[in-house]
């Protein structure tokens, strides 16, 4: 939750998030390219997570109907928030002449739903699906599947709603998720550590011999650094065989050394991952009200804010001709709203921990 706000940050303020991706390699420089680069994990570990948390409350209640109720209904509210409370957060208006974004929360809630389903399958055949689709989803990149299986725009009832998060493979994700709960739980930091490391190699491997696995091949740059970054730049619409090697294994191995220590209930990786829900739907309010005061600060108008940033389809000719921070901005910024957002996450986080209503474990 930490590093995604750093991704959510540099949208918002960085100059050259509003000219061109951080993996352009004609015109980005190493360390903008990381500052993105190590915020793809964040996608891939929150569906694979979700997937085991979805299995361990399987453990804790022992009935497949209420899980697959759970999903059902968590998977729903987390797409009505997406086009509703999401599309406020990004825009700061409804205007429906701005498409309706279709992104994190939206395939969260969609591979929830299906999971829901899924869980029926014995858990074996259910693995080999799950590893199936992430490691063959790539044969069909020839293929025009907008929403499936490639980023796209489908009109609907007079509306735009603009799919970033194609649902292949996130679905088999957080299927994979579920499956590994059973691998954690029998195999321990051990085993854990051992897949983690087994993944990797095999990004490194599939990656170097530049076969199969991504629809961006890699390739030599005039430098070595920029040839090791094009080496990582993987697919994430949707995320490759290989990109998804890349993120999902050196998070097992994380996963692994993080097995067995101890953390204090204050420790703030305790305190945000409680309250995942909460904190993403926050910082989002947070980071646009910061950028708005800012606006106002530097070109004592703010009108151009309300609607899509440039680095998130919004008209670049609608904003000051120098928009933007420069990057030790977005930096300080980021390390500022997640200190200011602490107090109040630990405040819910308490508050989840004595309360037991229902609608709490849907925040």
């Amino acid at each position: 939750m930490i590093i995604m706000a750093l991704d959510h940050i540099r949208d918002f303020f960085h100059s050259g998030a509003m000219l061109f991706s951080p993996e352009d390699l004609s015109r980005t420089t190493p360390v903008i390219f990381l500052t993105r680069w190590i915020t793809h994990f964040c996608a891939p570990v929150f569906m694979f997570t979700a997937g085991m948390g979805a299995y361990f409350w399987l453990q804790r209640h022992k009935s497949k109907m209420d899980l697959s109720k759970f999903l059902l209904t968590r998977g729903l509210w987390l797409v009505i928030l997406e086009v509703t409370v999401m599309r406020l957060a990004l825009n700061f208006n409804y205007s429906w002449r701005y498409p309706i974004l279709l992104i994190v929360l939206w395939a969260l809630g969609c591979s929830m739903m299906i999971l829901g389903g899924l869980i029926y399958f014995p858990i074996r055949w259910l693995a080999v699906l799950s590893i199936a689709t992430i490691a063959l989803h790539n044969c069909l990149d020839g293929v025009n599947l907008p929403v499936l299986h490639r980023p796209g725009a489908v009109h609907f009832a007079g509306l735009v709603f603009a799919a970033g998060y194609p649902l292949i493979p996130w679905f088999a994700v957080m299927s994979a998720g579920f499956c590994f709960g059973e691998v954690y739980v029998r195999g321990g930091r051990r085993l854990t550590w051992k897949i983690g490391l087994g993944l990797t190699i095999a990004f490194v491997v599939v990656r170097a011999l530049n076969i199969y696995g991504d629809p961006a091949p890699w390739s030599a740059q005039s430098s070595p650094v920029f040839s090791m970054l094009s080496f990582l730049r993987c697919t994430k619409y949707p995320p490759s065989f290989d990109f998804l090697l890349m993120t999902l294994g050196p998070a097992l191995m994380y996963l692994a050394w993080l097995d067995g220590r101890g953390f204090s209930d204050a420790n703030p990786l305790i305190v945000f991952g409680r309250v995942p829900l909460f904190f993403f739907l926050v910082h989002f309010y947070v980071v646009h009200i910061v950028a708005v005061l800012m606006a106002w600060v530097r070109y004592g108008r703010v009108d151009f804010m309300w609607g899509p940033l440039p680095s998130m389809g919004g008209a670049m000719k609608a904003f000051p001709t120098n928009f933007g921070y420069r990057l030790w901005v977005v930096y300080v910024l980021w390390i500022s709203i997640v200190v200011a957002l602490y107090p109040l996450c630990r405040w819910f986080a308490g508050m989840k921990a004595r309360r037991r209503e229902w609608w709490l474990s849907y925040l």
